[in-house]
């Protein structure tokens, strides 16, 4: 679920650090010249090494530091550094090797450490859990500090944007060129890395057609298409009856047509509709318009405003529409690296045109706290920001590529005045916000926030009684665990007091947020997932547990039970990720509870959602496996991303997906290691159960900037908004207990002829108009990389989402447009270009 999108598997170099013995306590500009100079270097030797290599552990992947230096001071420093994968050992005389927390590790020279020579650099070797697959792992912004002296970053692990693709690389990653040793994650593992010629063959599948004038995303229930089109050039003139102008306002400027008198007539009526759906009619006479709610009025005027083309004109027609989903939602990580509240906004946006309805919005996690709470400044002052403090008295200890400093776009927090405009931005655009602050595992920046402001109470001579009031950790709590973000201090004590003042505490002051922006708090996630082993050593839980009977490996449930209730006392639905609900019993939960199911498609994994469906939760389809849309876009040791869920979830993997029959996906997808898979459906959905909604996931480890925001979510956002909102006839029906493999034939060939005729026309659809309206809007969305291969001499290329520019290059000269049978000899590099022509996408190179 999330939290394993935040997870594990992944790793990464993130922040080098110096702090340490004091033999030779170095000066700042020894510091400052030791950063300037470093020479630091990270590669990833082999993913799946002989067993003989991995010992005493059963596996690891094998990788390696390289440290150079004109100068170094020989002690009174330290160098840390950061992997989200769990670093087993590291090798060498030179230096030691500390976990601090976390992902953070610490490296002290050792006394056979003699400074650095020159020609020689020092290698360690790291032996480390898990694979790092992709070259964006690694974590920049790697730093020095020592007793004393302000921190540094080394200037060689910053990151570097190209200008032409506005991609982030981190130079100080050795470049992939094995596939064998670092594509797979066993010998066992078919996966292989998507090359020019590789994407050729899968580009296959679309190719350029015409663009229907009608063409809408998400498709329409039913469209028919009359003769001759209404000309808007004048503008429209606006009459509401049974709605307010504030149910429309934001999309109504969408259209790109101005309000006048003497515009066509643009009618909107109430009239019965499913919720969010509506009826379009456009004629000589104007449009009409009809619908049962504000929504459905919006989502109108959305498909509208696709139909307006460039000359003003609009083609008759009627439609008649309705979703198949009434949650339709996209969940932001802000928690691990913040993303500023334009980006937020713009999502907003995007999310209101293509009809999707509600924003996850992921405020608190170990790594950060994001919105101001009144009355609790630590949770901001000190939650919010990453630096060189490990005391975390001042900010948190420097997580995924933080830095030192505090600054940067990875640390912030939304203002109250901040988050009250998201709300009404949303509001204007019937999004619903749902707040999400992870408990009690997860939840280390607010421990630590909460620990710093009872540590400032006492030292204003306050009673304890107010500086123990929101406190979450016990410090006679002894209790050893790890979390799987190898935190050993991350959970929620839940047998204190105070931990459930804090809750309500957090809980008022959302509602209280929502209520001033007009948009009252409905939903309140309390995330409960992958809580570790915690509370076994906790005085105050073995008092608990004398009191009521409820033993440390019970808590966990009786947590989501008694904080879903303080949710539900307060007229609001409690939210979860649904691992962490499993462990509470139905019975004990409020009658509306959402669950969000993000177990794996393979094998029963279907059982938490249709069990939790079954028992009457509101379900939503969740599944990493097609919907973390921080797993990379390719199988390429150059794309971004968590790779735990899924090596490559595309926008055609997005498109495919069939969430209301989850076990025939093994017709579909093969495995994480690329074999095929099996089902099976041992708890049944029953008889006119079904899911809720669907929602796509970007969890923020890896990405942390804004613009990575848009290569990770778009164009998939416009896949997941078509399956939300549509059923397509090719889709495989539930048969309630039916087990697949790949070759079951539940999706018969005509089903997938369908399907593929559908996703060709979809990819025509971004190729040639969806993706120059997120040009037009600054959205930043990947440009595919280009398939091809060379052919007698003759270069043949394709791309994803036909009608984008190709250029090829030879050689390295100069960038031509492609013609297709170019000839060409030597290295040809290939890439494609937005469809506004202005950026390049990512180059791929063949013989």
């Amino acid at each position: 679920m999330v939290a394993r999108s935040r997870m594990c598997v992944a790793g990464g170099l993130l922040a080098l650090l110096l702090a340490g013995s004091a033999l030779a306590q170095p000066r700042q500009a020894d510091l400052d010249r030791l950063a300037a100079d470093l020479k630091l270097t990270y590669r990833v030797l082999d993913n799946r090494p002989a067993p003989e290599a991995c010992k005493p552990d059963p596996s690891c992947m094998l990788a390696q530091i390289s440290l150079a230096a004109p100068i170094a001071p020989e002690a009174g420093w330290s160098l840390y550094f950061s992997n989200v994968n769990r670093v087993l050992a590291a090798g060498g005389d030179d230096f030691t090797l500390t976990n601090i927390n976390g992902d953070l590790y610490r490296l002290t020279p050792t006394a056979s450490f003699a400074g650095f020579k020159p020609g020689q650099p020092i290698v360690v070797p790291l032996r480390i859990e898990g694979q790092q697959l992709s070259e964006l792992y690694p974590m920049p912004n790697a730093y020095v500090a020592a007793e004393g002296l302000a921190a540094r970053t080394i200037d060689s692990t910053r990151p570097v944007v190209d200008p032409e693709t506005g991609l982030e690389t981190l130079p100080f990653v050795i470049p992939f060129t094995d596939e064998a040793k670092l594509a797979g994650r066993s010998a066992h593992d078919l996966t292989v890395w998507a090359t020019a010629p590789r994407l050729y063959a899968a580009n296959a599948s679309a190719s350029l057609q015409p663009v229907p004038r009608a063409a809408i995303l998400p498709t329409p229930l039913k469209t028919q298409l009359g003769e001759g089109s209404l000309d808007l050039s004048r503008g429209v003139a606006v009459s509401l009856s049974g709605f307010a102008k504030s149910d429309v306002a934001v999309v109504l400027a969408r259209l790109g047509v101005a309000e006048t008198k003497g515009g066509a007539p643009l009618r909107i009526t109430k009239a019965k509709t499913e919720p969010g759906g509506y009826r379009l009619a456009v004629d000589g006479a104007g449009i009409t318009i009809a619908a049962g709610d504000g929504e459905g009025a919006a989502n109108a005027l959305a498909s509208l405003a696709q139909l307006v083309d460039a000359s003003r004109t609009v083609p008759r027609l009627t439609i008649e529409d309705a979703p198949r989903f009434g949650f339709r939602g996209m969940h932001i990580d802000v928690a691990r690296n913040f993303h500023s509240k334009a980006e937020i906004l713009a999502i907003l946006d995007q999310m209101a045109g293509y009809k999707l309805n509600k924003l996850h919005l992921h405020l608190g996690d170990d790594e950060g706290w994001r919105v101001e709470i009144a009355g609790l400044p630590e949770l901001t002052q000190i939650g919010g920001r990453r630096c060189h403090d490990l005391s975390e008295r001042t900010c948190l200890i420097p997580q995924l590529g933080a830095g030192p400093d505090g600054t940067g776009p990875v640390n912030g927090f939304f203002s109250r005045a901040d988050y009250i405009a998201i709300v009404r931005a949303a509001k204007a655009r019937h999004i619903e916000v749902i707040p999400s602050f992870d408990m009690p595992g997860h939840s280390r920046a607010a421990i630590k926030a909460m620990e710093a402001r009872a540590a400032r109470l006492r030292a204003e001579g306050k009673p304890e009684a107010e500086a123990g009031r929101y406190l979450l950790s016990e410090a006679a709590d002894k209790s050893a665990y790890r979390s799987i973000q190898h935190y050993t201090d991350n959970t929620i004590n839940v047998c204190l007091p105070s931990a459930y003042a804090f809750i309500g505490k957090v809980i008022d002051e959302m509602a209280r947020l929502h209520k001033e922006a007009g948009a009252p708090l409905k939903h309140y996630h309390i995330g409960a997932d992958e809580t570790p082993g915690a509370w076994s050593g906790s005085p105050a839980c073995q008092a608990y547990e004398k009191q009521t009977g409820i033993k440390p490996a019970d808590l966990g449930g009786h947590f989501i039970e008694k904080v879903a209730g303080l949710v539900a006392a307060r007229g609001v639905v409690p939210a979860g990720w649904s691992d962490g609900m499993t462990h509470a019993k139905a019975e004990r939960m409020p009658a509306r509870v959402h669950s969000n199911y993000w177990g794996d498609l393979g094998g029963d994994g279907s059982v938490a959602a249709h069990s939790q469906a079954n028992q009457g939760w509101e379900v939503i389809i969740s599944t990493p496996n097609v919907l973390y849309f921080d797993s990379p876009q390719a199988a390429d040791p150059k794309e971004r991303g968590y790779d735990w869920p899924s090596r490559s979830t595309d926008t055609r993997k997005v498109f495919d997906f069939m969430p209301e029959n989850l076990p025939v996906h093994a017709e579909v997808y093969t495995g994480l290691d690329g074999r095929p898979q099996t089902t099976k459906d041992t708890q049944p959905l029953k008889p006119g159960v079904r899911f809720v909604g669907l929602q796509g996931q970007l969890w923020s480890e890896t990405v942390r900037s804004d613009a990575q925001v848009d290569y990770m979510l778009y164009p998939r956002l416009l896949a997941l908004a078509e399956r939300a909102w549509r059923a397509a006839d090719w889709e495989a029906p539930y048969t309630a207990g039916k087990a697949y493999a790949h070759d079951t034939g539940a999706l018969t060939q005509d089903q997938r002829v369908r399907r593929d005729a559908d996703w060709n026309a979809f990819a025509n659809l971004l190729g040639q108009r969806e993706l120059a309206r997120l040009d037009a809007a600054g959205v930043a969305y990947r440009v595919p990389t280009v398939g091809a291969v060379i052919q007698d001499g003759k270069l043949r290329a394709n791309v994803e989402f036909p009608g984008l520019a190709i250029e090829y290059r030879v050689e390295g000269g100069a960038w031509r447009p492609y013609v297709q049978d170019a000839p060409v000899s030597g290295r040809v590099e290939v890439r494609a270009r937005s469809a506004d022509g202005k950026r390049a996408g990512r180059s791929l190179s063949l013989q």
